[in-house]
């Protein structure tokens, strides 16, 4: 399974937020279906969002995961398709606290959850660690 690593700033707008989004789509539309059961009637995509919630930048974290939701909301009202089945997205968000090591504990995480796709980490501190654990 692939993972695509986007960042986004605290200050991109729900365009790029969307933008990152479809980029995901063309990407993932030649990688490998990870768990999705070719018989079903749709594909569902999952992103993970990573940031910090908690701790002194949280009020960063709340902008980048509301901005990932609000993108993912728009993505599911719109007919995106690949191979011809609907896609619907699901994002998982993970706080990291702005700590390396949480970030490489929740990065596992999301990993293991089969995300295909990620928004984060917020800052380098975090997204160096994090970013080791993804397949590339």
């Amino acid at each position: 399974m692939s993972v695509v690593w986007m960042r986004l700033s605290c200050k991109s707008s729900i365009l790029t937020g969307f933008s990152g989004l479809v980029l995901a789509v063309f990407v993932l539309s030649g990688c490998s279906r990870g768990k999705n059961d070719p018989q079903a009637d749709h594909w569902v995509v999952k992103i993970g969002s990573v940031a910090p919630l908690s701790g002194p930048q949280s009020h960063l974290g709340a902008d980048n995961e509301n901005g990932a939701r609000l993108a993912i909301d728009d993505a599911n009202t719109q007919d995106i398709r690949l191979g011809g089945k609907p896609v619907r997205f699901e994002l998982l968000s993970e706080d990291d606290a702005a700590d390396p090591r949480t970030a490489t504990i929740v990065a596992q995480k999301l990993v293991d959850d089969g995300v295909n796709g990620v928004v984060g980490h917020l800052n380098s501190g975090t997204t160096i660690p994090g970013i080791i654990l993804m397949p590339h």
